[in-house]
């Protein structure tokens, strides 16, 4: 059964997935595409529709029609509302106090009932041109019924009334009428509509058109009565409103008079009120369009509002890393060599497959280092393995279990050096590995110095996933914030602390599952300098498999969270780690990825809701930015360029994998649950894969 939270995260992904979908049915491309489905066959169209009047009822067996009679006028509008345009052509009918029908999509009605409610209250007529504006005749009877009933409701919600008369989407004249304009206005009579076509179309909709076209072309040329087409939606109408400013006082200077639908058929009105069933379900219409469109708005700003801040970040953390790295090949020291001995502590917890080889590759070091290795309660005989290996330079400590910054406290107080090295019971080092790391403290100021861990078992997509990911973090992320000054991780397995910086900050705390984080940052806060050394290489065994890899993160990132909870008072104190440091973590590593499902559900939106094309092209493009990131992390790091292949494929699945983690992450600190010190299950063999590698 699925635990709680993680139902509360796909309820809110269906329900961010359904808000798009219903901005989607109504801004989307796909519901207005211009598309008909017109035939030159006639013959099942009654001889009474084609040579009638442009308001037709029928019902398939009885055809009714009814011309505008002479000298009289009917304007109707079609494609809106506008909330810029119909607003002004409302103006010019009430200035020269005539009357108009507008026949309205329900998507437009949704978005803007406020301008509906206005052409209500102005005496105007509203018919239904359905939600979404597809070629009816191409079209399932569901999808109509769907179309009509959606319209109806959202008029109902907007203005209080529903509608019986109706305007096929791309219809024209009477005598352009044929099977398949015929089946649909069959169907609608048998619904109870009277379809209501055009005598004279203004032809406002095309591209080159010109108000002296718009005039010339709804003017009568023989005094006999007509229903005139314009629209007041559906693009830019500002020629329409001109040009009603010439055809009403023109047609009114020839004797013409203006009446409406209903004058014209002999009904009271054309705009029954809407029950109150109909009001309510109209109005959870129109609310949920409102938030549909609120949310799609807001959310495609803050996507642009981060978009820009990534690519900023990420190009300032490339120009970083460069320095960082033309530092490093520059030649440059930190002072005179640092050649004093170093406690090297091992915390171990059931590492029998690795603690041989971590302890064989610290005896080859070529730097004077005192190994001490704290057993933590340990049930499979690593302390034993320890002891057995016969180096006089190795301490075992024995203690009952209780959690790695124990363990890692319990060698601190034991090391008699200046400096002391941390690392895991699961990591190997290169012999020249405790050299390099300690070169920088010849600097006083630096506290704490972090190495460069390497994933040894690059086998497998998971492992190589990994192998992306610990390159570009160590390659780029911290060479940049050693050259910012804000450095939050030291990584446990390879990090090098000076002694006096250890007892200012009381050493590790068991506050979060990140011991390392924290101590880093309480590090930086007391003023002291951390800093990245790139040649201090250390080798480690990845997770194998989808589940301890998800373990492994999990703790990783839950931690991060109490370590950023921990050290929030950094934001308000003098000094660099909580202005850039801080906010990294908060928005680079928490905030943005949390979005990232959102991002996801956006993306399919705007493949089947936008220009699918755009979409992909700037997909597309934030992939190839990564890609070539990517490609010169690994350049900076000297690594192979084969893995890169697999970052495309990465977007699709490990992406998932570590937000998936993530929200876990967030909703267990939210729920305050705690966790253990999470042993994954290691293969060995470490030396064996290097010692591969390196032939």
């Amino acid at each position: 059964m699925p635990k709680p939270r993680w139902i509360v995260f796909a309820v809110l992904i269906s329900l961010f997935a359904s808000i798009l979908l219903v901005n989607g049915l109504v801004q989307g491309e796909f519901t207005q595409d211009g598309a008909t489905a017109s035939t030159s066959q006639t013959d099942q169209v009654p001889g009474e529709a084609l040579e009638g009047g442009p308001i037709i009822q029928t019902d398939g067996t009885t055809t009714t029609t009814v011309s505008v009679p002479d000298k009289q006028i009917v304007l109707t509008f079609d494609d809106g509302p506008n909330p810029d345009y119909t607003p002004e052509i409302l103006e010019v009918l009430q200035k020269y106090d005539v009357p108009a029908t507008f026949f309205m999509i329900g998507s437009q009605i949704a978005e803007y009932p406020d301008v509906v409610k206005e052409v209500a209250e102005s005496g105007n007529e509203i018919g239904i041109h359905t939600f979404t504006h597809p070629e009816l005749s191409g079209t399932s009877e569901w999808r109509r019924t769907v179309e009509m009933e959606e319209t109806q409701l959202a008029l109902a919600g907007a203005a209080g009334v529903t509608s019986v008369i109706f305007r096929p989407p791309y219809s024209s004249t009477v005598a352009a009428l044929d099977n398949n304009n015929w089946a649909v206005m069959q169907d609608m009579g048998e619904r109870g509509y009277l379809t209501v076509v055009n005598n004279l179309d203004s032809r406002d909709w095309e591209a080159d058109v010109t108000v002296d076209d718009i005039v010339d072309a709804v003017t009568p040329d023989d005094g006999s009565g007509a229903i005139l087409l314009f629209h007041d939606g559906g693009g830019d109408r500002s020629l329409t409103v001109e040009a009603l400013e010439r055809v009403i006082p023109a047609l009114k200077a020839a004797g013409y008079t203006f009446t409406t639908v209903a004058a014209t058929s002999g009904m009271d009105t054309v705009n029954p009120a809407a029950t109150t069933n109909e009001r309510l379900l109209g109005s959870g219409i129109v609310g949920a369009v409102q938030i549909a469109e609120n949310v799609s708005i807001w959310f495609t700003v803050l996507l642009l509002v981060f978009g820009v801040l990534t690519v900023a970040r990420l190009l300032m953390m490339l120009v970083l890393g460069r320095r960082h790295a033309r530092r490093a090949r520059s030649g440059h020291v930190w002072g005179p060599a640092y050649t004093e001995p170093v406690t090297v502590v091992v915390p171990a917890y059931n590492e029998k497959e690795c603690i041989a080889d971590t302890v064989r590759s610290l005896a080859a070091s070529t730097h004077p280092i005192r190994i001490i290795v704290v057993d933590d309660g340990s049930t499979d005989g690593t302390a034993e393995i320890a002891e057995s290996l016969g180096y006089r330079n190795v301490t075992v400590i024995w203690q009952p279990n209780s959690g790695k910054p124990a363990a890692l406290n319990t060698g601190i107080a034991a090391a008699d050096t200046e400096v002391v090295v941390m690392m895991d019971g699961d990591t190997v080092f290169e012999p020249d590995t405790v050299r390099h790391l300690v070169q920088p403290f010849a600097d006083h100021r630096v506290g704490a110095v972090a190495g460069n861990a390497k994933i040894a078992n690059r086998t497998g997509m998971i492992a190589l996933w990994q192998h992306i990911e610990y390159v570009v973090g160590f390659s780029i992320d911290r060479r940049a914030h050693d050259v910012m000054g804000c450095m939050a991780t030291v990584p446990g397995a390879v990090g090098a602390f000076r002694t006096a910086a250890l007892k200012q900050v009381d050493g590790l705390s068991d506050d979060t599952l990140a011991e390392d984080t924290d101590l880093t940052i309480a590090i930086v806060r007391a003023g002291w300098r951390v800093v990245y050394e790139e040649q201090a290489r250390a080798w480690t065994e990845a997770p194998r498999t989808v589940s301890q890899l998800w373990r492994q993160r999990y703790r990783w990132s839950y931690g991060t969270m109490q370590a950023m909870w921990k050290h929030r008072g950094a934001l308000v104190e003098k000094g660099s780690f909580g202005r850039r440091g801080l906010l990294n973590l908060a928005l680079f590593q928490t905030l943005m990825p949390l979005l990232s499902p959102l991002i996801d559900v956006f993306l399919i939106y705007g493949l089947l809701f936008l220009d699918p094309v755009e979409t992909i092209v700037a997909w597309l493009a934030m992939l190839a930015t990564q890609i070539l990131s990517t490609a010169y992390a690994f350049r900076l790091d000297k690594e192979s360029l084969k893995p890169l292949w697999r970052v495309p494929i990465q977007q699709f699945v490990y992406r998932q994998l570590m937000y998936l983690v993530l929200i876990q992450s967030t909703l267990a600190a939210v729920g305050g649950i705690r966790l253990g010190w999470q042993k994954l299950q290691r293969a060995g063999g470490l030396s064996a894969l290097l010692g591969s590698r390196a032939s």
